[in-house]
């Protein structure tokens, strides 16, 4: 049975899907033309290559963009048309199956573990940022932790009326997730980076 929160969530997650989709896809397209850019003109400094912290050629030439083989950006660009389908099914009114929901989770879980990653590997092994990638964390974050919440406390994910009572209580404060996630990454960026503030803005 839903509550008045749940009831009312669905446009609120719909838009939440729509808008960091567009942004996760805006940001995966511009790193796949960054990537042609410097394919074409090697030697060219791109218009992401700020300073040596803030530098998208550092990134875009390193081995662990191409992780299976061709470019991660092209994941993205694939994988955000996704959230942007299922909101505006949402917002259509459409019915999904429970496993249809569990895939989806599942993916945006994978998709968030996905940019964990790419994150520790950017600051701690290839020393740079990339705004563009940064863009894409951005967006991946909110994705997973706030609908992870919804589906939890609408029992798409778990059949404890517990778990779902508590997470319908929860969700309307499930942003705060993502924002502790945030800060981390933040405060790692900060402390691996102590010079980069003086940089940018020095």
């Amino acid at each position: 049975m839903s509550s008045p929160t749940t009831s009312k969530q669905p446009v609120t997650t719909a838009i939440l899907l729509i808008v960091a989709g567009l942004i996760g896809f805006y940001g995966s397209f511009k790193l796949v033309v960054e990537k042609y850019d410097l394919l074409e003109h090697p030697k060219k400094a791109l218009g992401c290559d700020i300073n040596p912290f803030v530098s998208c050629s550092s990134v875009i030439d390193s081995a662990q963009s191409h992780l299976f083989g061709f470019p991660n950006p092209i994941l993205g660009v694939a994988g955000f048309v996704a959230p942007i389908a299922v909101g505006i099914g949402i917002l259509a009114g459409a019915r999904f199956a429970r496993w249809y929901w569990i895939a989806f989770n599942a993916g945006l879980f994978l998709a968030w573990v996905f940019v964990t990653w790419l994150f520790t590997q950017t600051v701690f092994v290839i020393g740079a940022l990339c705004p563009w990638c940064m863009l894409v964390w951005s967006a991946t974050i909110p994705l997973f932790w706030i609908f992870t919440v919804w589906n939890l406390a609408t029992g798409r994910l778990t059949t404890s009326e517990t778990l779902q009572r508590r997470m319908r209580a929860f969700l309307p404060f499930s942003w705060v997730l993502a924002l502790i996630n945030y800060l981390i990454i933040v405060i790692v960026i900060l402390q691996h980076f102590p010079l980069l503030i003086s940089a940018l803005f020095g």
